[in-house]
């Protein structure tokens, strides 16, 4: 830890960047102006008027009709213990796009001053070294990862452990196992920048995710053609951003908004008459969450959906979406938990100016026409996952090159490929430890020593590797034959198999509370007597059609477990549930229920 004379020179506001103190779903990004030759206060505060008004250049030039998911990047000059510095925060919700597009940002910004030098983080702390966590040295651990990583003329570069804060410009003896002060490490970077270490491998890992910009920038959005009222056109042609919230007022609404929709419609702000089909930009993150929200029709708009649906299906689908967005508007319009939303305000400005303003009218449909995107309508199929391709990627194959890949776009694919052979790499790796992926001999002395009986008669030279095929079989033999497991457990096997069982019986207990697993219910004794019947009026069975009765006996208890976990879930009447819970966890989309719905009979 810091001694008390380092502390007392740090602010609240470095104390959270050194404590990585940063809200939810935020990044933090601080920006200094460090040189070795010393600058007068003017000086510095001159340059830091110029990389903003460099940044603002930037993403005026980058983000040109982009969309942030909550709050945009932005910069503001503050003074903190005597030193100027530039400053950010950003809340990106759901979307990492807006995180790693910010990160984007900031290199391209760093190429254009030497003295800038820029730090970043989020909630998890350092994560570009968490990006780079597979090519990590073994010194650079997350006890001693803070303050260490800057962004600095387009690069990444590191403190490590040599690097001091002393008078000369040499390195100390003794290096710091400890982690730096924020301060600290702004004083290194003063008096000692050539210490710091910029390894390709690390840079190469942590920007990996930045590997197809600038054109990821235009790739994350989505155009669809919806069908809405004639003023929320006018609204989104004005402002195309206020779609974000929107569709993120509609994603977390709760039954208190709901009541919103279902009212007299003299009472809504976007009521379903004068419509008008236009093509709308959305980000392909608040796309996704649109298309797939489940939403009741309010009564208002009920009647137009039922005919719309009689006539054509295509037209159906766009209002279907346009309902969506106008409820998700009306939401946030409405519900007092959105007042202080910047983009509330700048709609209220627009529906004021046009009550007040006779002579203003709403957008004809001659001058929709005219509008930019005319009629633009993506591809949905980045949103189409087939699980075959899946699978194809988590081995490593590929398949037919001429044929699309039914598993998301070339950039989700990418990512998992990624994922797939870091983890590879570190369960091949024979020198992988706990502490990370290089470790002395010296480390591993003690584990060899222990296990040299035992191995061998196992060949030392061979290959680790991990086959999934082989991992799976072995877990259900261990599963069905626990008598012919080795019964040789140290002490944290036993407890680690005492934990899992808590876990099952747990889960066991509240699957018998929702009835999931009525195996004793009349339905299930019923099944065996009919069972029973048919052997005793059946001809002697041989091995085979022996193992034929367990492959059916099972079959009725399947079938009686898909039943009662069926009428759980209908009971909830989509709430939470034990048994809704369970198959969500195992990626089961829970089907609809539909009045007439019945279960099946055996």
């Amino acid at each position: 830890m810091d001694s008390p004379s380092q502390e007392k020179f740090i602010s609240k506001e470095h104390r959270n960047v050194l404590l990585r103190q940063v809200p939810e779903d935020c990044v933090e990004y601080c920006l200094y102006v460090v040189d070795s030759k010393p600058k007068t206060r003017d000086q510095v505060r001159n340059l830091c008027e110029a990389i903003l008004s460099k940044s603002i250049e930037i993403t005026k030039k980058l983000l040109e009709g982009y969309i942030w998911n909550r709050e945009d990047f932005k910069l503001e000059i503050r003074t903190e213990d005597e030193r100027i510095y530039l400053y950010g925060l950003t809340n990106y919700g759901d979307s990492l796009e807006d995180e790693w597009l910010i990160v984007y940002i900031l290199k391209q910004l760093s190429s254009h001053f030497h003295e800038l030098w820029i730090q970043i983080v989020d909630t998890d702390g350092e994560f570009l070294l968490i990006e780079a966590a597979n090519a990590l040295p073994r010194w650079l651990n997350p006890e001693i990862a803070d303050n260490r990583v800057w962004i600095h003329n387009n690069k990444l570069y590191l403190i490590p452990l040599h690097a001091t804060c002393c008078s000369s410009n040499t390195p100390s003896k003794f290096p710091i196992s400890r982690p730096l002060g924020h301060l600290e490490s702004l004083q290194i970077i003063e008096k000692n920048a050539g210490a710091l270490i910029c390894p390709p491998l690390i840079e190469k890992e942590a920007f990996y995710r930045l590997r197809d910009y600038p054109s990821q920038i235009s790739a994350s959005l989505h155009f669809a053609l919806v069908q809405i009222p004639r003023k929320l056109a006018y609204i989104l042609l004005n402002l195309p951003a206020s779609i974000s919230p929107s569709v993120e007022a509609l994603y977390l609404r709760d039954p208190v908004s709901m009541k919103y929709l279902n009212t007299d419609q003299s009472n809504l702000l976007f009521p379903p008459e004068d419509l008008v089909k236009i093509s709308t930009k959305f980000t392909k993150l608040r796309f996704a969450q649109v298309k797939s929200q489940e939403l009741s029709t309010p009564l208002n708009w009920k009647k137009k959906l039922e005919t719309t649906k009689k006539c054509d299906n295509i037209s159906y689908e766009q209002l279907k979406l346009g309902m969506k967005l106008a409820c998700g508007f009306e939401m946030l319009m409405k519900d007092p938990q959105y007042n202080n939303n910047v983009f509330v305000e700048k709609i209220n400005f627009l529906l004021k100016e046009i009550a007040d303003d006779e002579n203003s009218a709403f957008p004809s449909d001659t001058e929709i026409l005219c509008w930019n995107e005319k009629f633009r309508e993506d591809d949905e199929n980045w949103m189409n996952i087939d699980f075959r391709d899946f699978e194809q990627e988590l081995d490593g194959r590929s398949g037919d090159k001429n044929v699309g890949s039914g598993f998301g776009d070339a950039k989700t694919q990418g990512d998992l490929r990624k994922m797939v052979e870091r983890f590879k790499s570190f369960l091949d790796d024979e020198k992988a430890g706990p502490d990370g992926v290089e470790l002395d001999d010296t480390d591993i002395d003690n584990d060899q020593d222990s296990s040299e009986n035992d191995s061998s008669d196992e060949d030392p030279t061979k290959d680790v590797s991990f086959d999934s095929k082989e991992f799976s079989r072995m877990i259900q033999e261990m599963i069905e034959n626990p008598s012919e497991i080795d019964r040789d457990y140290s002490q944290s096997a036993i407890h680690d198999a005492n934990v899992m069982k808590e876990a099952i019986e747990q889960m066991e207990k509240e699957l018998k509370e929702a009835g999931a697993l009525g195996l004793d219910s009349e339905f299930y004794k019923s099944l065996l007597s009919e069972k029973q019947e048919e052997d005793e009026n059946g001809d002697q069975k041989d091995n085979d059609s022996v193992e034929s009765d367990d492959t059916d006996e099972k079959f009725d208890i399947d079938f009686n477990l898909a039943k009662n976990l069926m009428e759980s879930i209908k009971s909830q009447e989509g709430l939470p549930s034990p048994a809704g819970n369970l198959m969500g966890i195992m990626g089961l989309q829970i089907p609809k229920n539909e009045i007439n719905t019945k279960l099946p009979k055996s």
